[in-house]
């Protein structure tokens, strides 16, 4: 039986815990006596502590993030209630801020703030030992990335198969936006690029095809980031993918060269526009060109394959609605594939509570800290947007409605025509969620023609090329520019 058990509650099955994997990896001698055991979150707490109590062991280390926060609290909880002598050391950026305030922090043995990978070995030898330390908080010394073994090795053939397989080659972030955690992570380090790279092939070897990079600035180091587009440039093959978190108005030469040689789909960019109101960007501390923004996003659509996935944030301070709707309608315009609409999350230790006052803040106690209103848009619009956002992600998102989608703002405002459409359907289903596909095709056709007044052989025929378009039957792309500007031709033959 192990001495330590390494475990989380993942969001989904389909998702790998690297920060589990970078804890064992870093273990040392101790790792022969140590497990990896992971779960999600749909399944119930008191299973996942069956599961870690039958192998009996001395330490357990828990990573709490903002989706798994309740069930971590009654997992560690049923585990004191049955083996009060089991130590429990929690860990992630859950529990590294607002210590005082946490009840599962109450409870447990040990919190390592911070990056835990090399102070969880020294704790659990301390602990194995039977000299541990006193302290209940123990803030972790910054890692030195040359120090730290990379976990790599520790994907199973399992996880190559069916999961996400994540890689990071840089740590921190240099900015300060005051909604994000990565704003607290400074100085930015970077890997070792010749051993990171080695790593990166002995994946490919086993045959890993997709990898998603967590660094939170892949493309702020242009001899790292240049490197690593041309190691994955090389090594092209059927089914590669890689995914990168990009900042949004840096994109030189340097990078636009290798990037415009990438098949259609082998690269996906996440890139944060969060807001294009300037006003509010400066208010939390955001630094953003959004001419460079513009410039950037027009090139990946038009000059490149690249899959786009920009994110914006709903009720951000300082922001009402009509300043949501213009940030919306101009990254419409711009076409990317993908647009995330998230509410604003009030992450413990981020500065953002620097604003609850003036701007009169208000979030949900409860994970994932969404917030419920502002000064300037009230709960119920709040509500509203709620909505928008989620049914966005059932049709601007899906792929299922590439052409049908821009029909529903014939207005010119693709924000406004969406937001009616989200309110309709909302009066005919009472659901946000477990709407059927064909349900939904058979809802957007009848707001077009009965709401609208589309001609039905117009919406018809878009709605046939989406359902072909989905059951793989070969329909012609949209071109780039005709995407952008979907919304001028939406006017009735």
């Amino acid at each position: 039986m192990p001495d330590i058990i390494l475990t989380t509650l993942n969001a989904k099955y389909v998702h790998c815990a690297f920060g589990l994997r970078y804890l064992m990896a870093n273990l040392g001698e101790l790792q022969a006596q140590a497990r990896i055991l992971e779960f999600d979150i749909n399944q119930r707490p008191i299973d996942v502590v069956e599961v870690i109590l039958r192998h009996e062991p001395k330490i357990v280390g828990i990573g709490v993030y903002i989706w798994n926060a309740t069930q971590s609290l009654q997992v560690v909880a049923d585990l004191k209630r049955l083996r009060p002598e089991l130590i429990v050391i929690l860990g992630g950026p859950e529990v590294s801020y607002e210590c005082d305030r946490q009840e599962i922090i109450r409870l447990a043995d040990h919190v390592i703030t911070g990056e835990a990978d090399l102070a969880f070995a020294e704790l659990c030898g301390q602990t194995l030992r039977g000299n541990p330390p006193q302290m209940k908080i123990i803030p972790a010394p910054l890692p030195d990335f040359d120090r730290l073994a990379l976990p790599y090795e520790l994907y199973t053939d399992i996880d190559i198969k069916q999961r996400v397989i994540y890689v990071e080659a840089s740590r921190g972030c240099p900015f300060e936006c005051e909604f994000c955690l990565s704003s607290l992570d400074i100085p930015v380090r970077n890997a070792a690029l010749e051993k990171f790279l080695a790593a990166m092939q002995r994946l490919l070897d086993r045959g890993v095809r997709q990898f998603k990079f967590v660094d939170r600035t892949f493309n702020l180091n242009l001899k790292t980031s240049s490197a690593i587009l041309e190691f994955f440039l090389e090594r092209q093959r059927p089914g590669l993918f890689v995914h990168f978190e990009m900042i949004p108005d840096r994109l030189p030469e340097a990078l636009r060269e290798p990037i415009r040689k990438f098949p259609p789909g082998a690269l996906q960019f996440e890139v944060g526009v969060q807001t294009f109101n300037e006003e509010v960007t400066k208010l939390i501390s955001r630094r953003q060109d959004n001419a460079k923004v513009e410039e950037n996003l027009r090139w990946l659509r038009d000059e490149t394959g690249v899959h786009v996935h920009a994110d914006l944030i709903v009720g951000l301070p300082g922001e009402d609605v009509d300043g949501f709707a213009a940030g919306f309608d101009r990254l419409v315009a711009l076409g990317p594939q993908e647009i995330q609409v998230g509410l604003l999350k009030r992450l413990r230790g981020t500065p953002i509570v620097r604003h609850d006052r003036e701007w009169s803040m208000v979030y949900s106690p409860e994970p994932p800290y969404e917030i419920l209103q502002t000064k300037l848009i009230d709960f119920f619009t709040m509500q509203r947007l709620r909505r928008f956002a989620r049914y966005w992600d059932l049709v601007g998102n899906s792929g299922n409605f590439v052409e049908t989608t821009p029909l529903l703002w014939r207005e010119g405002s693709p924000f406004r025509g969406f937001f009616r459409f989200s309110d309709w359907l909302y009066a005919q289903t009472r659901q946000t969620h477990s709407i059927a596909l064909q349900r939904l095709r058979d809802l957007v056709v009848r707001y077009l023609t009965e709401e609208i007044d589309l001609p039905q052989v117009k919406v018809e025929c878009a709605r046939q090329r989406d359902t072909d378009r989905t059951r793989g039957v070969a329909v012609p792309d949209v071109p780039p520019r005709q995407a952008r500007h979907l919304a001028k031709s939406q006017q009735p033959d």
